[in-house]
């Protein structure tokens, strides 16, 4: 088996795989190793669809090896340390691996069990969460049999895929209510360690107006630490300076946990990382900022944006590009401005698309205001975009 590779990348997920058929399309002739353990590959974007009851949880899973790009070789195993002065990347199966050129995009790492008691309760007890393929059917088993009384919401304090997701099955929950006539019989509360709805001014004071719609109550600077399933009850912390420390038991009929999350271990531990254990790269030209025949690009890297799928479309093109630059001795010829995007879904039919660079500035891609719902950009989300990612994005064809 090859063992040395032009560019060898680690991951296998939208970044890893999006990048690795660009670079093909524009080099045939590279040699493309992807070191992926995973025989599943998923759209984790239509997990909150599925929650919500209105997306089939079999249509967002495929082979990884049928996704693998036509030219690159699949190493289906656990990349497990990194020598970057020696240009190697050492496997759990004990195989190491030279390269010219290193992408690095293994995603983030979903701490499930640092809540405790979440990893006996979840998938029952009225205790549920889009981001795991097994759980989040239960979502909309949860929703659909509710009849009164308290749904609870809750965003960790930590980074997470899609900052928004935590926010949209509880507008999908909310609807359902209302449609369903329970708004008498049901409170709805948004528990989250964050400071406040939304980053970007524009969106916030959109989603403001919706939380008042469904009679959301919010409360922030709340980490949740425990859950006790049996019980219906959950363990929340104060991280306000003013209260620091407290802690508060609040009862539960339903409860949609969103898993703290961060990089993954062998990242974290490696002379790749920042000090957040990120791999810290530039976050304009995603070179990295001690070794530069390295890469990084999606949820495991350190630029400071939101991690979505939409980021790593606008990634993808910029690493690309810059390390065919580099091959051949040309400096970096494209920026990354931190463009990311959140279509954030605020009920059957309606949603309010998201998008921003650094900084939190609006980066609009269509000629109206998108801080307002829509039911077309519902229809982009629940229709269009997961077409576009099985065709063409996850194939590198669609970048930019």
């Amino acid at each position: 088996m090859n063992k040395y590779f032009d560019v060898l990348i680690v991951g296998g997920g939208n970044a890893g795989l999006s990048t690795a058929g660009l670079l093909l399309l524009k080099k045939p002739h590279l040699r493309v190793g992807i070191i992926e353990p995973s025989s599943k590959h998923y759209y984790q974007p239509a997990w909150t669809l599925v929650g919500g009851g209105i997306f089939d949880i079999q249509k967002t899973v495929r082979e990884e090896k049928r996704l693998i790009p036509k030219g690159a070789t699949w190493l289906q195993e656990y990349a497990e340390t990194f020598q970057p002065d020696h240009n190697s990347v050492t496997t759990k199966e004990n195989n190491s691996y030279t390269y010219d050129y290193l992408v690095v995009c293994p995603g983030i790492q979903i701490n499930w069990s640092a809540i405790k008691g979440l990893p006996e309760t979840l998938g029952k007890n009225g205790v549920s969460s889009n981001y795991s393929f097994t759980s989040a059917p239960y979502t909309f088993d949860c929703i659909k049999h509710f009849k009164g009384g308290k749904m609870i919401f809750h965003s960790p304090h930590s980074p997470v895929k899609c900052g928004g997701a935590p926010q949209k099955i509880m507008y999908l929950a909310a609807d359902y209510v209302r449609k369903h006539h329970l708004e008498n019989k049901t409170n709805i509360e948004f528990w989250s360690g964050g400071t406040k709805i939304f980053g970007v001014p524009k969106y916030a004071k959109t989603l403001n107006k919706i939380i008042e719609r469904y009679h959301i109550d919010t409360h922030f600077f709340q980490d949740l630490v425990e859950i006790d399933g049996p019980g219906k009850r959950a363990k929340f912390v104060s991280l306000h300076k003013d209260t620091k420390g407290a802690a508060q038991w609040v009862d539960f009929d339903f409860i949609h946990v969103t898993p703290p999350q961060g990089p993954p271990d062998f990242i974290k531990n490696s002379p790749l990382a920042n000090e957040a254990g990120w791999v810290d790269v530039d976050k304009h030209t995603l070179q990295h900022n001690t070794y530069p025949n390295i890469y990084s690009l999606g949820d495991a890297s350190s630029l400071p944006t939101s991690k979505t799928g939409a980021a790593i479309r606008k990634q993808t093109p910029t690493l690309v590009e810059n390390m065919l630059a580099q091959m051949e001795a040309k400096p970096a010829v494209r920026t990354y401005k931190g463009y990311t995007s959140c279509p954030i879904v605020t009920g059957y039919g309606k949603l309010m698309l998201a998008e921003f660079e650094y900084n939190n500035e609006p980066a609009e891609t269509f000629p109206f205001d998108q801080s307002k719902e829509r039911w077309s950009m519902y229809f982009l989300k629940k229709e269009i975009l997961p077409r576009m990612y099985w065709g063409a994005i996850v194939k590198g064809r669609m970048q930019g």
